[in-house]
């Protein structure tokens, strides 16, 4: 059973460590994107999923001669790990509210016109301005912290790295997209870490 936890963890980890780097083939060339749409008509989702999934296969290779390598073994940490699973899929949940599934995969920053192009600030999104990357890093540290796999902390940290730059892309590419609107939401709303208490006020 633990084995099996291990190796589910380390491949659950392995993928969502691969995410910041996903979107980094997305907004910086959000323009280029766009234009290839509107040029050939077909997704650039043809060419952006399979690259994904080679990231995937590259960090697996990587990291795999050290997904064995406990940092510690112990069942206690499971508690932190299942509040943290609870509270990313409670993110997860609310994300998706106002939010239209086009808007989470993406498709109005890489498709041309008549695609979806609405700034939401309200509900989970008027306390925290990228709850899914919040989501991904509750998962990514209850995997990290149940199994206790060096890979899973290491892939973790790389995720927050990376994940940091490629906020302050999407910020840019969103400052781009909306304009003042923007601005004075990223003013007010912080990034990750979710404000607890008070409305934002615009």
């Amino acid at each position: 059973m633990r084995y099996w936890l291990q190796l589910i963890a380390w491949l659950a980890c392995v993928v969502y460590s691969t995410i910041p780097a996903f979107w980094f083939m997305i907004h910086p060339f959000a323009e280029r994107w766009r234009a290839r749409h509107l040029s050939y008509q077909r997704s650039p989702y043809m060419v952006l999923l399979p690259v994904w999934m080679v990231m995937w296969a590259v960090v697996a290779l990587v990291t795999r001669p050290w997904r064995g390598i406990l940092l510690y073994r112990a069942d206690w940490p499971w508690g932190a790990a299942a509040l943290l699973f609870v509270g990313g899929f409670y993110v997860y949940s609310q994300s998706g509210k106002n939010f239209s599934a086009k808007q989470l995969g993406g498709l109005p920053e890489v498709h041309g016109r008549n695609r979806e192009q609405r700034l939401v600030t309200d509900g989970i999104r008027s306390r925290v301005r990228h709850p899914v990357y919040l989501a991904h890093l509750c998962e990514m540290l209850a995997w990290s912290a149940g199994t206790g796999l060096a890979a899973c902390w290491a892939l973790t940290a790389f995720a927050m790295v990376t994940g940091a730059v490629m906020i302050r892309m999407e910020d840019a590419e969103l400052e781009q997209r909306f304009g003042d609107s923007y601005r004075a939401y990223r003013k007010s709303v912080p990034a990750v870490l979710p404000r607890v208490f008070g409305q934002r006020q615009l």
